[in-house]
């Protein structure tokens, strides 16, 4: 007479199936690789119990799952990389479009001017009120050599221009000086122009930049004025 397997049998195998299933499942909603996903279906198989084997139904629904995970693994891969190229192709295209600015002169911000001695230093103040203005040239000790007072300005970039002179009229020396602005006692922003001499890309931290003489590396996105 043959055997029934008991009902204690069949729990155990059924359970046991349930958890490889489970486990199958977790596994799948992870990072895995087709080699991955065989090797474990082999160990699913050679755990079984021969009288009382797992659903084909299951191995299906497995296979479906990996399917579908596969194919977001890819579109997700074919995203990123489109994403990149069009990133590149964008840097690519600001830095060829910004080489237009190259001798042209612009005004970015900037306190320290550099003084040739010769050729004026030229800037703008961000009035943020209507109000009156003054701009000082501080030398390398600290000291006020010039003071250019604005007058009464209107919301936008104030402009100023500085020759070279202390408030007396004599030639200062070539050096670098600091240019402060302010309304009564407050501080105003200052800019600084300069001439473009060269355009660059320095990472995804910076940017496109631009070389500006008198100032140096400037982001595109300074730019607050092109003269």
């Amino acid at each position: 007479m043959s055997t029934i397997p008991s009902t204690t049998n069949n729990t155990s195998s059924n359970s046991s199936s349930s958890s490889s299933t489970s486990s199958a499942n977790s596994a799948l909603s992870s990072t895995m690789t087709q080699a991955d996903f065989l090797k474990l279906m082999t160990a699913q198989l050679q755990a079984q119990d021969p009288t009382n084997p797992v659903d084909n139904s299951q191995f299906v629904s497995q296979m479906a799952q990996f399917s579908q995970l596969s194919a977001t693994q890819q579109l997700d891969t074919d995203l990123q990389s489109l994403a990149t190229n069009v990133n590149t192709a964008m840097q690519t295209s600001q830095v060829l479009s910004s080489s237009n600015l190259v001798n042209r002169e612009v005004l970015v911000p900037g306190s320290s001017a550099a003084f040739d001695g010769t050729d004026a230093v030229k800037g703008a103040v961000n009035v943020t009120t209507a109000t009156t203005v003054n701009v000082k040239i501080v030398d390398g000790s600290g000291n006020v050599v010039r003071n250019i007072p604005l007058g009464a300005q209107s919301t936008g970039l104030a402009q100023f221009s500085w020759d070279g002179k202390d408030d007396n009229g004599n030639a200062l020396a070539a050096g670098t000086y600091t240019i402060q602005a302010s309304s009564g006692s407050t501080s105003l922003d200052t800019y600084l122009a300069g001439t473009v001499t060269g355009v660059g890309y320095g990472g995804s931290s910076l940017g496109t930049y631009l070389q500006v003489s008198g100032v140096g590396g400037v982001p595109l996105s300074q730019v607050a004025q092109i003269l």
